[in-house]
């Protein structure tokens, strides 16, 4: 959605190079967001694939299905806080993530942070497209009879079917692109309640068809005494609690792209603090229990929900994969496609729009070929979310530090869009900004080579320091940029 603020026929206060009606801040009647649409967007972002098959890691790793729902549940309480904190400054100033950056990493620094945050959101974007995609196959297969199915096609290595699939999903993401923020709001309102009906009744066919939810749920956890792992519990949740606070830590980044358009704070806290921590747990919880009934009704336990779905058969089948499709649509708008869009526009804001940005990203998720990254992408969990949240982590620190310490949350709205105001610091870099920015990113770098598969071995306190990676950044990086800056008067 544009915001509306600025006649440009006038002699402009403003750089024309840092500027364009997508990122100037929000009018007031571009305010529409109450409480129950930010909860709504938050239920349509949560409930997707990798959500609902992210208790799956905790519980193989060992942990009853108690404590996996519980270190979820716990992550997401932690990273709401920040998610509500850095929030406030899309409300009351009623500007989006890149501009936001500026007021600590200068006018044009700022584009670092933010092409950053972007490409994560690309890779993410890509990877639920691909999920999207699939689910459509599976649709189409099971009403042709499988008609679809073919030799992979050389050098894409999918098959034909496949292939179009996935791009009539894609399609379908631009064109809500090509609508806006309001369309993505519209649908995520609409959406929301459907999702949390599907769930409900998931949950329900599971029970019933296995007379209760099986032996997951019964099962105790592998750390507790007399366990195959007693007594080493801690070293398994440090690492998982950092993994799934990395799992939203994108958003709570880019939260601002969204509570620009709340009605008040009041709206964006109620909002957020129901419509992320629970519902996430909740779905947990839909996962361990649906995949524990799958080992009673098929002999195995299936924790991939379009495979699932593809073995219940009937209508409930299409049903099923119907609202994987929609739930996936509504997390990659909201948390994939806003963020980079928003990002790639600020890096040259006279010719890249919202629209532009979010047609570069999907770009993007076309040319990265995100099934060849899922084949070769293992543990996701542990390499993927954490070395993301290592990068992600250093910036919320910086964030944090600049808006609430160094400003006290007042920032001058003009000059964020001016060369030469107070935010263009050196050239519209701030050294201190990207200082604190390496030296945050720094301790964790050691333990993402090895987890990567980079290097060998490394000393094991940096295993340890990497266990912690987003709280170890966003504490390094915020204190060294309240050390070095000065405080605003």
């Amino acid at each position: 959605m544009r915001a509306k603020a600025m006649d440009f026929d006038r002699e402009p206060p403003v750089s024309l190079d840092l500027i364009n009606p997508d990122l100037m801040p929000t009018a007031k009647n571009d305010r529409t967001w109450d409480w129950k649409a930010i909860a709504a967007l938050w239920v349509g972002m949560v409930v997707c694939v990798p959500a609902y098959m992210i208790a799956a890691g905790l519980v193989s790793e060992g942990m009853s299905w108690k404590e996996a729902v519980g270190t979820i549940l716990l992550a997401n309480v932690i990273v709401l806080i920040p998610m509500i904190a850095i929030g406030h400054a899309g409300t009351k100033h009623g500007i989006p993530f890149p501009v936001l950056l500026r007021a600590s990493f200068g006018t044009r620094g700022a584009k670092v942070p933010a092409l950053l945050r972007g490409l994560v959101a690309c890779g993410w974007f890509g990877i639920q497209t691909w999920v999207g995609g699939a689910a459509i196959y599976a649709i189409a297969n099971i009403l042709t009879f499988n008609a679809l199915d073919g030799d992979p096609l050389p050098f894409l290595g999918i098959d034909a079917g496949q292939t179009g699939c996935f791009l009539a999903f894609w399609l379908l993401h631009v064109w809500f692109i090509k609508n806006g923020t309001e369309s993505i709001r519209w649908l995520e309102l609409w959406a929301a309640p459907v999702l949390i009906a599907m769930c409900a009744a998931l949950l329900y066919w599971a029970w019933d068809r296995a007379d209760g939810f099986g032996p997951m749920l019964s099962a105790p956890s592998k750390f507790a005494p007399g366990g195959e792992r007693e007594g080493q519990f801690f070293s398994v949740f440090w690492p998982s609690l950092t993994a799934m606070v990395g799992f939203w830590a994108t958003l709570a980044l880019n939260i601002p792209d969204f509570t620009r358009f709340a009605r008040s704070q009041r709206d964006q806290v109620i909002g957020q603090a129901l419509g992320l921590p629970i519902p996430m747990a909740a779905l947990a919880f839909v996962g361990v229990a649906v995949t524990s009934a799958t080992v009673i009704i098929y002999g195995e336990a299936i924790w991939d929900p379009v495979k699932l779905t593809e073995r219940m058969g009937g209508l409930g089948v299409i049903l099923a994969l119907f609202a994987l499709i929609l739930a996936t649509i509504t997390t990659n708008l909201a948390a994939n496609v806003v963020a980079p869009a928003n990002g790639f526009s600020n890096l040259s804001p006279r010719r890249i729009s919202f629209k532009m940005g979010g047609y570069i990203t999907a770009g993007i998720g076309i040319a990265m070929f995100p099934w060849k990254l899922l084949e070769t992408t293992g543990a996701y969990i542990f390499t993927w979310l954490i070395g993301y949240s290592a990068l992600l982590g250093p910036i919320a620190g910086i964030m944090l530090a600049d808006y609430f310490i160094i400003r006290r949350t007042e920032l001058v709205s003009d000059d964020l869009f001016k060369e030469g105001g107070r935010y263009s610091y050196r050239g519209g870099y701030n050294p201190v900004a990207f200082l604190a920015l390496i030296l945050g990113v720094l301790p964790n770098l050691p333990g993402f080579l090895k987890a990567a598969g980079f290097a060998a071995s490394v000393p094991e306190v940096f295993n340890t320091i990497y266990a912690y990676a987003w709280f170890v950044g966003l504490i390094v990086a915020g204190g060294v940029y309240l050390m070095f800056s000065k405080r605003e008067k």
